[in-house]
């Protein structure tokens, strides 16, 4: 059967104004409704607490509630996995880090694959780890907690956030570094990790700024050193490893979001716009501060550079994890 132009045309027009299935993403559209981002940690985290101040903004932005959802369990894995099995569609999106989406990788037999299943949107922030202990720790710096744990090696403890997770790796660092031997203790994530060491269940911790920050500030935590080259200005007083007499014990923690793999290119696009514009916000550049975070400049926030950077760091750290030997618990 032949259709004259005119016909054709007013097929066109017709099927121009029909709905969009269902299932098919629209970048016009999107997000039409609640977008979930996944936390793979519990509540209260550095990762919960990052997530929920990215939600709170992109909401403003595009109209939509970013609703966090705290999935524990396996060092993050069990909650990255949740968002590999999700529907393509930009509903359901990754807020990981490092010990995430590059230690795992090295650690886990994952189900997923940390760089193929996955589509980046963009880098979010930075912080170097903090060693800090319990309050009534006999050491006062980092050279007396080294001398007091080569002294204790038997009743020693440090708390991790989990097998393979960051603050497990810079125990295992710190280790190497220093020439300590002690005790690991896995908890579920680095919120219970903390609650372990307020409560003196633990000796120190390797930790992120976000958690630890305020717990020294209000002294219910010692802050014996910053892993990087720069103090944080949020806790001044608290000295580089290398003011501290350790140098070499930096260690880098970074925080992303990801897609399901085969996310439409205009959602992803839509995505980073968004989120590039909430980096860029002084209330939420403020927030992140407070909580020891440094951001990414705007050209490292697309995501051509996160999978660049997720490629190196994959390439730099699984073969220093395997030589670990860190096994699964």
């Amino acid at each position: 059967m032949k259709f004259s132009r005119r016909q054709w045309l007013h097929l066109a027009a017709g099927a121009a104004a029909l709905p969009a299935l269902p299932g098919i993403a629209s970048a016009q559209s999107y997000p039409a409704r609640p977008v979930t981002l996944v936390a793979p940690f519990p509540a209260g985290g550095p990762v919960d607490t990052i997530a929920r101040i990215l939600g709170e903004r992109l909401q403003g932005l595009l109209g939509q509630p970013f609703i966090v959802e705290d999935i524990a369990g396996a060092a993050g894995s069990i909650g990255v996995g949740r968002v590999a099995r999700a529907a393509p569609d930009g509903y359901t999106l990754s807020v990981g880090q490092w010990s995430t989406h590059v230690a795992n990788a090295a650690i886990y037999k994952l189900p997923y694959d940390t760089l193929t299943d996955f589509q980046p949107i963009a880098l979010l922030s930075s912080n170097p780890g903090l060693i800090v202990g319990r309050k009534d720790l006999p050491a006062n710096n980092l050279k007396e907690l080294i001398a007091w744990l080569k002294a204790n090696p038997e009743k020693a403890t440090q708390g991790t956030p989990g097998v393979g997770g960051f603050g497990h790796i810079g125990g295992v660092f710190f280790q190497t570094v220093t020439g300590t031997k002690y005790q690991f203790v896995p908890y579920r994530g680095a919120a219970p990790m903390m609650a372990a060491l307020l409560a003196g269940q633990v000796d120190f911790i390797v930790d992120t700024p976000t958690t630890s920050i305020p717990q020294i500030l209000g002294g219910a935590i010692k802050g014996f050193a910053v892993m990087s080259q720069t103090r944080l200005a949020a806790i001044p007083d608290v000295p580089t490893v290398d003011e501290a007499g350790t140098p070499g014990l930096d260690l880098l923690q970074w925080n992303a979001v990801w897609a399901p793999k085969g996310t439409p290119g205009e959602i992803v696009t839509k995505l980073n716009k968004a989120i590039v514009q909430t980096m860029a916000d002084p209330s939420v550049r403020r927030k992140l501060a407070d909580l020891g975070q440094e951001i990414y400049p705007p050209e490292l926030q697309t995501p051509e550079a996160l999978a660049a950077f997720q490629k190196t760091e994959l390439a730099k750290w699984g073969p220093i994890i395997t030589a670990a030997n860190i096994k699964v618990e």
